[in-house]
């Protein structure tokens, strides 16, 4: 099946959990100077499709099939094996920075690390490659900082960076553009390009029609672990064949109908002449906000203006570094819950999923039937929670963290980004829920997201943050 051009060649690949099978059979072959995109639903089965391929699917899955890297075999290869191949001959870019970033090592240094061990530069020739990469991916300033002190958007350039530091031939990017704005986003789609025209080969996941669209080459779109349709990506998009294909080109935000507004209640949050920080710098000042119950508010703006930052803010995380956050006596000491961007960073890593909503439910007196209900409702089936963090994709994890927020029965939702690992069917339906419950419990909800069209067609106002000092509020 394979051939001298051939980079990446699949036969014939089944991913089961014991006796069920999650994904496949997947055939292809991607020959350098190509891209591949996946496509489809949150557990379709995009990611398992990588994993398989680089041997790190989760604990209780496995893989059969044929597959050959650069000429080589390695399904028949131990994990660590594998694992030789990384940086080199593939880079990989995974859905979640938190799990390609060294929490204790600063931004510039993880870069530098990739550049210096990985591709072989001198030490002067590695620090001058990390400083462009900083300056092309619009991070100076961030050097200095863990990821624990870097945006969702920002640590995602950040590990692209580490990433692709080596010019490895192949290059396997999931969803590289979750939680950028527009413009971030337009600058790693252009990096992602490159690759095949450079010669390389790019096997990228998104549910976003626009950067498949960009990307080019050839088009899988994936449901339930079944190939349901593929071809050229431009001809696949322009005229798709399958109903599924039509149905998630069909979700996309612009045509999202408007979510009723809501009667608004009394006051829970007020918000007087805020000014925000993280260590010597100002990310916003003078800011004022009312926040009522029942309301949605989408925060907007570019990443690292400031957005996580402000919600760690109102939730009493991080102190402001001038102004007041008053909170009613209607909300309880722990009624204020965050959703974060970055759900594997918000659950225990080595305890059961089902073991951590079942803590949460006890602790706030919630029964558990409607716990799973609130999982229903987001689309997780009850199996999933047997699972650690790891064990899922980034997609459900975000959905289950959805539901242990909600079973904490809170008075105000922070929601920084909830929905940017969901394809676009999901995430109409998970933002839907999310103000249904809203009204239905008098819920006030903060969304921060960089989709200005998501946030005009679901908030009930928005609050727009622009780089300081050009600012508006």
């Amino acid at each position: 099946m394979t051939g001298p051009n051939i980079t990446i060649a699949v036969e014939d690949l089944v991913v089961h959990a014991g006796s069920k099978k999650l994904l496949g059979p997947i055939s292809f072959e991607l020959p350098a100077g190509n891209a591949l995109v996946i496509m489809g639903e949150t557990g379709a089965g995009k990611s398992l499709l990588a994993q398989a391929i680089l041997g790190t699917l989760p604990d209780g899955l496995s893989a059969e099939g044929i597959i050959h890297l650069n000429g080589e075999r390695i399904d028949q290869l131990s994990s660590q094996q594998r694992s030789a191949f990384w940086g080199r001959e593939v880079a990989i870019l995974p859905q979640e920075p938190w799990r390609a970033l060294d929490p204790l090592m600063i931004a510039q240094s993880q870069v530098r690390e990739s550049h210096r061990y990985v591709a072989g530069l001198s030490r002067k020739a590695a620090k001058q490659a990390t400083a462009t990469d900083f300056q092309t991916l619009d991070l100076t300033g961030a050097e200095k900082r863990l990821p624990s002190a870097l945006s969702g958007g920002m640590a995602q350039r950040v590990a692209f960076a580490a990433a692709t530091a080596a010019d490895a031939p192949v290059l396997i990017a999931d969803e590289p553009t979750k939680g950028l704005d527009a413009e971030r986003s337009h600058t790693v789609i252009e990096l992602l390009a490159k690759v095949p025209r450079e010669g390389g080969t790019l096997l990228a996941i998104t549910h976003e029609a626009s950067v498949a669209k960009h990307l080019g080459g050839e088009l899988l779109v994936l449901k339930s672990g079944d190939l349901v349709e593929r071809g050229a990506t431009k001809q696949v998009l322009a005229q798709p064949t399958a109903d599924y294909t039509r149905e998630l080109l069909d979700a996309e935000p612009q045509v999202w109908p408007t979510t009723p507004t809501t009667e608004a209640g009394e006051m829970l949050l007020e918000v007087k002449d805020v000014a925000v920080s993280r260590g010597e710098r100002t990310l916003l000042q003078g800011f004022d906000l009312t926040l009522l119950a029942g309301e949605r508010i989408a925060i907007a703006g570019p990443s690292g203006v400031g957005k996580t930052s402000l919600l760690d803010v109102l939730a009493g995380l991080q102190i402001p570094s001038a102004g007041t956050v008053t909170r009613s006596n209607q909300v309880s000491s722990t009624g204020i819950q965050k959703l974060y961007q970055d759900p594997p960073a918000a659950f225990p890593a080595r305890v059961a999923l089902g073991k951590s909503l079942k803590d949460v439910a006890r602790l706030h007196g919630e029964d558990w039937s409607k716990v799973l209900a609130y999982l229903s409702r987001l689309g997780i089936d009850e199996s999933l929670l047997k699972r650690r963090p790891d064990e899922v994709s980034g997609g459900e994890l975000q959905r289950i963290s959805i539901a242990r927020a909600l079973t904490a029965k809170p008075a105000i939702l922070l929601a920084d980004e909830p929905t940017s690992r969901l394809d676009p069917i999901t995430q109409r339906e998970t933002l839907a829920m999310i103000a249904d419950i809203a009204a239905e419990k008098g819920i006030a909800v903060v969304l921060v997201t960089h989709d200005a069209v998501i946030a005009d067609k679901w908030a009930d106002r928005r609050v727009v943050l622009s780089e300081f000092p050009k600012r508006q509020y």
